[in-house]
């Protein structure tokens, strides 16, 4: 039971309003009210109350931003719409290019209007708010999930606890960039230099590594801020039409958007923005590496749609890589999980684009010839989109004498197996397979991965030891491990063997296009995993596929066609395949239906709640039929599912005359499609 007196009530309230006021003018407006010295007052004011009255504190009180000291557990949070990456232009004619396939889908002449947002080079999370207040935070992690880093998030003063404003929804989800201004990953490296620690190469990296500690006390102290940039979840009815203008509403709700945003019509005033945001770049007070086009209308982003890693209506244009010369001094051939022999430039370190680099990529001996590279020989080193480091000029006028030309080894250096090259191919690969280690661990890592056979408990550590102690040479021998095998090694107790055996031995029966996702074919990833398995059914008539009969699978073409053959082509993959039918592991096949989809070509939208199956449900039911589900209704769409409490969709379908299904209609006609 509370003891504070109704005045100690109101007087909390009313500093928490006021600080908060004051915390959106100096994070969000840079318009600061109050000097630091009163503010310290009211803050510290509010903290005495709170502590005399701890039944009186909440989660949105400006004092809770810094949490305990107890450690981050970084649990996973999976995205209820995926995180999903850019397309990139590098240059003119690629800017271009994206504007013509924008307007070609959707069938239009006339120029497209679009939001220009300086790309900061920080790092994405997401921002899921209830009634106004932040719930929960995380980080992008590989599109579909990512880290809860709520605790961190809390510290950073320009993302709002609780939202502003009397229009603020039930539940949204914004997300934006955290980044490191220069000036404070400059003072935050000076600090660590002066203790002795060691320093952050870039504000990047200083950002992630900062919003990645294990005590939120230690972000606290870091200088990060927040920008937003889009809103993901929400009530349709409570967003404007343009994107521009639902990143205005977002400032509303009190957070900082990014003042060097401008509107642009058509791909030449695109292009004239993006060279004034490149002229402006070394002005401003945070570091960018691009600029991000956004189709400004959100009925044309619906329209337009997404591939299956990036929306169709946004590219972000990259600055020019920058460019420093080295040396290389030596050439050492790394082998990758698909058995790939790649050459890697060692180079005496250089400064390029924020980053040190002491190595970088040669691709193939391809490449290497073309550019006619050689141990000792002096090089441009680019940064391509900032990020990847790769040789692309060789200066020929300081080639030293004793420059060496650059051999492929006749052996695998990982396995001493033959490596060979396929005519044709510029890749040079070890003829070890999956038997070669480093292919080895590679492929078990990904056999066992959370989107193959999600083999819980069975990390890179574990997977390391196995490999290392002979223990395990395929994936197959996985399901002949034993608890008296995994108790005998370090650190590995009774109750730790028993559930990692158990979800070994729970991936015996997977889905068949996670199986095939499993084996790790050369780009072949899970959206073409899912095309396979749902075009031929069975992973026998995928094996015996010719390459003309795999184009026929949406999203396989000639290449992708040529290394699903070439995969099962070879017996050590049959033996691998086999072995692991041996070991009780036994895929599902997926039922063909001859007859085209009855929904195929239809756009269908779900509002309200349903009572006897979850959106998600229906969604998926939908798209087994041959539906698209889409978010919102147009005159396109075909029909709309009204559950219970249905708003503002239901609303535009019935004034644009669209065909609409209660709960009880739409069950009524899943069950006459026999879905």
């Amino acid at each position: 039971m509370s003891t504070a007196t109704p005045e100690t009530v109101s007087r909390v309230q009313e500093l928490r309003n006021i600080i908060d006021e004051h915390n959106y003018r100096y994070y969000v407006l840079d318009d600061p009210q109050v000097p630091d010295a009163e503010y310290d007052r009211l803050f510290r004011e509010l903290q005495d109350l709170e502590a005399k009255h701890p039944e009186l504190v909440t989660d949105d009180s400006p004092t809770r931003r810094v949490g305990a000291n107890a450690e981050t557990s970084f649990e996973e949070v999976v995205h209820r719409v995926p995180m999903l990456s850019l397309d990139n232009a590098f240059n003119e004619d690629e800017l271009r290019d994206f504007d013509r396939r924008v307007r070609d889908r959707l069938k239009t002449g006339d120029d497209i209007e679009y939001v220009c947002e300086p790309k900061l080079d920080g790092l994405a999370v997401s921002l899921h708010y209830e009634h106004g207040v932040l719930i929960r935070a995380a980080t992008r992690g590989d599109g579909y999930a990512g880290e809860d880093i709520t605790a961190n998030i809390r510290t950073i003063p320009s993302v709002p606890l609780k939202l502003r404003g009397s229009d603020v929804p039930e539940t949204v989800e914004v997300r934006g960039e955290v980044y490191m201004p220069k000036a404070g990953f400059e003072k935050l490296n000076q600090t660590l230099a002066n203790k002795g620690d060691k320093t952050f190469v870039n504000p990047r990296n200083a950002a992630a590594g900062s919003l990645r500690q294990k005590k939120p006390s230690v972000t606290s102290r870091r200088p990060l801020e927040m920008c937003a940039y889009s809103v993901a979840v929400t009530d349709d009815s409570i967003l404007p039409d343009t994107h521009w203008d639902c990143l205005q509403q977002v400032g509303q709700w009190g957070f900082r958007i990014n003042p060097e945003m401008s509107k642009a019509t058509g791909a030449d005033e695109c292009l004239a923005a993006y060279q004034a945001m490149m002229d402006k770049r070394g002005e401003l007070p945070y570091e960018i590496d691009g600029i991000v086009f956004k189709v400004n209308s959100l009925a044309l982003q619906q329209a337009l749609g997404f591939v299956s890693r990036a929306p169709r209506w946004a590219i972000a244009h990259k600055f020019p890589a920058q460019e420093e010369l080295t040396v290389i001094e030596d050439v050492e051939f790394q082998v990758g999980r698909t058995g790939a022999v790649t050459p890697v430039a060692r180079l005496k370190p250089v400064f390029v684009g924020g980053v040190t680099v002491s190595n970088a990529t040669l691709h193939n001996m391809d490449e290497i010839r073309r550019l006619d590279a050689r141990i000792g020989d002096t090089v441009f080193i680019r940064r391509a989109g900032d990020v990847i480091p790769q040789v692309v000029k060789v200066v020929l006028e300081k080639r030293p004498d004793n420059a060496r030309e650059v051999e492929l080894p006749k052996t695998c250096p990982v396995c001493d197996s033959d490596v060979i090259q396929i005519e044709g191919e510029a890749v040079a690969r070890c003829s070890g397979g999956l038997y070669c280690p480093a292919q080895r661990k590679e492929a078990i890592r990904h056999y066992a991965s959370r989107k193959a056979l999600d083999i819980e408990g069975l990390g890179d550590k574990w997977i390391d030891i196995l490999v290392d102690r002979d223990m395990v040479k395929t994936v197959a021998d996985l399901y002949g491990l034993t608890k008296e095998d995994l108790t005998g090694l370090e650190r590995m107790g009774d109750k730790s063997a028993t559930n990692l055996l158990a979800a070994i031995d729970k991936s015996r029966h997977p889905v068949l296009w996670r199986f095939v996702y499993a084996l790790g074919i050369r780009e072949v990833g899970e959206a073409t995993a899912k095309s396979l398995a749902s075009y031929f059914g069975t992973l026998e008539a995928i094996a015996e596929a010719d390459e003309e009969a795999l184009q026929q699978v949406p999203d396989v073409g000639p290449i992708v066609a040529g290394h699903i053959r070439s995969f099962f082509d070879q017996p050590h993959n049959q033996e691998t395949i086999a072995s692991l039918k041996s070991a009780g592991v036994q895929w599902q096949t997926e039922e063909i239906t001859a007859e085209p989809k009855p929904l195929l070509g239809e756009t269908w939208v779900l509002t309200g709640t349903l009572t006897e199956m979850t959106r998600d449900e229906a969604k998926e039911r939908l798209e087994k039929l041959g539906a698209k589900v889409a978010g919102s209704v147009s005159k396109k769409t075909s029909c709309v599912v009204a559950g219970e409490a249905a708003g503002s969709k239901l609303t535009k379908a019935e004034s644009l005359g669209v065909k609409v299904l209660d709960e009880d209609g739409f069950r009524t006609l899943l069950e006459s499609l026999g879905a």
